[in-house]
């Protein structure tokens, strides 16, 4: 799945942290990895876009991660595959995205083509290190990426509109870390992050078409779905 340029998933892999001060060096050796240059797909475009999401068995230590992809126009799933692994990371706040990516990228692997761009639910650059579990999956396989998250984690923001659509910016101090946007009247905004390879408007408007009737994009409910049944049955 590694494009051109990309790190390398297996060399990533075999040298996995197993502490916090290893996995924050892994995040500062990667994080100049991203790449913010790109506008990414247009909204609708003809392709594929895969949603990720986790779920946990803390009792037996048991992560599965689900890869669901949807027509990028219709919004139809076309494509879903999961994968169950050990846990092998504490948990630790802004370090996330070590439990979950193993996982997550068996679970990428598994599906028939390779998507056009991945939705994932959690922060992308709107990360206190500024790589959250969006930017890291982007930089390790290349793909555009966009963080949709349920909450605003440790930035500020003045609530949106209340009409669909509306936004206002994620604030780290002065810095735009991402956006609060209203995907649908008269509920909670939720999150959107740039993750590698596409544009904070561009990761607005997708997240917005692929929250065509909920709050959460289509992407994130597929996922999250497949993935507590797959730990059920694991």
């Amino acid at each position: 799945m590694d494009t051109p340029g990309t790190i390398s998933c297996d060399d990533e892999l075999r040298h996995w942290p197993v502490d916090e001060d290893q996995a924050r060096a892994v995040q500062d050796r990667l994080r100049p990895c991203v790449r913010l240059d790109e506008s990414g797909p247009e909204p609708g475009f003809e392709g594929t876009v895969a949603g990720v999401d986790v779920a946990y068995d803390d009792a037996r230590n048991v992560v599965a991660a689900a890869a669901v992809a949807l027509d990028a126009r219709t919004r139809a799933v076309v494509d879903e595959a999961t994968a169950v692994g050990q846990v092998s990371f504490p948990y630790v706040p802004g370090l996330l995205a070590f439990r979950e990516i193993p996982t997550v990228l068996d679970a990428l692997a598994r599906l028939t083509r390779t998507p056009d761009l991945v939705v994932c639910d959690g922060y992308g650059l709107a990360h206190p290190r500024r790589f959250g579990l969006a930017s890291h999956l982007g930089v390790l396989t290349g793909l555009p990426t966009i963080g949709v998250a349920k909450n605003p984690f440790t930035f500020r923001y003045e609530p949106p509109g209340p009409d669909r659509g509306a936004t206002s910016p994620l604030l780290d101090g002065a810095e735009e870390v991402g956006r609060a946007l209203r995907t649908q009247k008269g509920v909670k905004p939720v999150f959107v992050s740039v993750g590698h390879r596409i544009d904070l408007d561009r990761a607005c408007a997708h997240t917005l078409h692929l929250a065509a009737a909920y709050r959460l994009p289509e992407t994130t409910r597929a996922a999250d779905s497949l993935c507590r049944r797959a730990l059920a049955s694991a």
